[in-house]
């Protein structure tokens, strides 16, 4: 038996909703940008990615700098001690890179981040914005402390004069490789696998120099050939360097003149401007 319905007056107000005491501000960025520092600095993988890039950086970049004489800086900077150990340290910035995304699909965290943060785009710009960051500044912070130990030890009169733009380019080499890194962050966005990005990472990184070898040996694909060989990433950064390079056509021996550190830096803008943008497009499409 039910009770019977009762009459609802014009004075009723109804049943009154629960309002919780606790202040409730309206998300935005800087919420986002908390929520990403927390989970970059509460993992290992942080600490012990770029724990090898300070300790390979530093560390070679010191040996380096013992191995060599005054004599020896008159036509390299002081930075570029540091470059030796960048180009091993350079894959610990694009695993971390990786992690920072796909460690959330692994573990199923993202159901929930979405789920606080249903606004994708801003959790995607808080993640691009927090590890570019940390990585600039790790990388940047490693090669400064190289260069500043090579002046102190290596200025002497036959190391010939330093102006204040060999600074400037170890920024610029250390922008470079936090790219990189930004790129393998947007490459784990679109395969959600933390090995399958870590291997494109390392096809992205290794495999131009050697397949440009490799048909440079056919006239039928030789421009391609020589293409890869100058534009690749261990190339690139030993320009940005100051590195002397002295490349050579594998099919004819003859020099190549090699683009420059301004082309290199546009071709990585490009190809990472492209990975992020098709990140936002596919991250905010999909269902997780």
């Amino acid at each position: 038996m039910t009770a019977p319905p009762t009459a609802t007056t014009a004075g009723d107000q109804g049943p009154v909703g629960y309002t919780s005491p606790l202040p409730t501000p309206r998300p935005h960025l800087g919420h986002a940008l908390a929520s990403e520092w927390t989970k970059l600095t509460s993992v290992r993988s942080t600490m012990w990615t770029l724990g090898a890039l300070v300790l390979l950086v530093v560390g070679i970049g010191g040996t380096v700098i013992v191995q060599t004489r005054d004599v020896d800086y008159e036509q390299m900077p002081f930075i570029a001690p540091a470059l030796f150990g960048l180009l091993v340290g350079q894959l610990a910035v694009m695993v971390l890179g990786v992690l920072t995304i796909t460690s959330e699909w692994g573990t199923g965290l993202v159901r929930t981040t979405f789920t606080a943060a249903p606004d994708r785009y801003r959790v995607l710009t808080a993640k691009y914005l927090v590890f570019g960051l940390t990585a600039f500044l790790t990388t940047a912070g490693s090669v400064c402390l190289v260069g500043l130990t090579a002046s102190i030890l290596r200025d002497g009169p036959d190391a010939g004069p330093h102006p204040p733009s060999e600074w400037a380019s170890g920024l610029v080499g250390s922008l470079y490789v936090t790219l990189l890194g930004v790129l393998a962050l947007a490459i784990g966005a679109l395969v959600r696998h933390s090995a399958g990005a870590i291997a494109v990472m390392l096809g992205v990184v290794t495999l131009p120099p050697v397949i440009g070898a490799v048909l440079s040996i056919w006239e039928a694909v030789a421009p391609v050939g020589r293409s890869l060989l100058k534009y690749n990433v261990p190339v690139a950064m030993m320009e940005l360097f100051g590195m002397p390079t002295n490349a050579s056509d594998p099919s004819s021996g003859a020099s190549m003149a090699l683009p420059g550190g301004l082309n290199h830096m546009v071709l990585i803008l490009l190809v990472t401007g492209a990975a992020v943008a098709a990140s936002y497009v596919v991250v905010g499409r999909r269902d997780v």
